[in-house]
């Protein structure tokens, strides 16, 4: 199983299995794409990416060394700060067969962090679960 995984902050292997079983990550190729998210409208507007392109690199890299530790099968890149686009720019070149989004909980995300699970579906007809980073 190909598994592409949209993080907003570092994920454990055990958040992964939580989203859609240990039997499934046992066995699944991992893509971890993080996307460059802005703190504020402000900052997404004025272009200032530099800070959100640093935050999706550290996500991602911390990301994919604790699901290699783990033995699961896992790479890593960053994407577009707009969380479709990211999905949209992954499938591109990774064919995923289940997508999960990890996202902060509501009150603390970040400028278009919040994404509905039924949107990517529709829009790209792959089965997509939505999950809290655990703290």
């Amino acid at each position: 199983m190909k598994l592409l995984v949209i993080a907003s902050g570092p994920i454990t292997a055990s958040d992964l299995e939580e989203a859609v079983g240990e039997d499934a990550t046992e066995e699944a190729e991992v893509l971890v794409v993080a996307p460059a998210l802005q703190e504020s409208p402000l900052r997404f507007w004025l272009s200032d990416a530099d800070s959100a392109i640093a935050g999706a690199e550290r996500v991602q890299r911390e990301s994919v060394e604790e699901l290699t530790e783990a033995g699961v099968d896992a790479s890593g890149d960053t994407g577009e700060g707009d969380p479709l686009e990211a999905v949209q720019d992954a499938l591109q070149t990774f064919r995923a067969d289940r997508i999960v989004v990890f996202t902060h909980p509501e009150g603390d995300q970040a400028y278009l962090e919040g994404v509905d699970p039924a949107e990517i579906e529709e829009r790209f007809g792959i089965q997509t679960t939505l999950r809290t980073i655990s703290a």
